[in-house]
């Protein structure tokens, strides 16, 4: 008697293909899902070079700020070229993101974890993770275009410290019509 080696058959359908194709595929998306809804994809179609400015708009502070602009995000990390009419900016809030806000034009003020911030052009601010921050485009200066820069570990978009999204902040003067 002769012994036969066992032999698993893999199967050649093109539905099977399909399915398997579609499962990686579905996995491959969950694990690298944007974060920001509006955002575009870093390196999307082989392109890894952008004109920020001309990036379309994203609301980048839904609920608490009047913060909008262009986002890019890649797999670990996001830049939004962020722009804030001036006497507008944010409410109080938080974010899981550690972040930095490098201001191109403009003014920002407000605080970060109760600690004053006055940033004109050419400043760098720090954010830390978690950490309760309003930022403000000064009233008195042109409207601000920032650099924002932060992990993925969420979106562009935190969460006002008061637990409400009811809008964001207007300086006297400045709330729209």
């Amino acid at each position: 008697m002769v012994a036969r080696k066992a032999t698993v058959r893999k199967s050649n359908s093109s539905a099977a293909r399909g399915r398997a194709v579609a499962s990686y595929s579905s996995r491959v998306k969950a694990k690298h899902a944007m974060k920001t809804k509006g955002a575009m994809r870093g390196g999307a179609g082989g392109r890894y070079q952008y004109e920020l400015a001309a990036v379309k708009g994203t609301p980048a502070g839904t609920g608490y700020s009047t913060s909008h602009g262009g986002v890019v995000e890649g797999k670990r990390m996001l830049v939004g070229y962020i722009h804030k009419p001036r006497g507008t900016g944010s409410r109080m809030h938080t974010h899981k993101n550690e972040q930095f806000n490098y201001v191109v034009r403009g003014t920002l003020v407000g605080s970060v974890n109760g600690r004053k911030v006055v940033a004109p052009a050419g400043s760098l601010i720090y954010i830390p993770a978690n950490a309760p921050h309003t930022l403000v485009a000064a009233a008195d200066d042109e409207d601000v275009i920032f650099l924002a820069i932060k992990d993925l570990s969420q979106g562009i978009i935190g969460t006002a410290v008061d637990g409400t999204m009811a809008g964001p902040h207007y300086d006297p003067g400045f709330h729209p019509d």
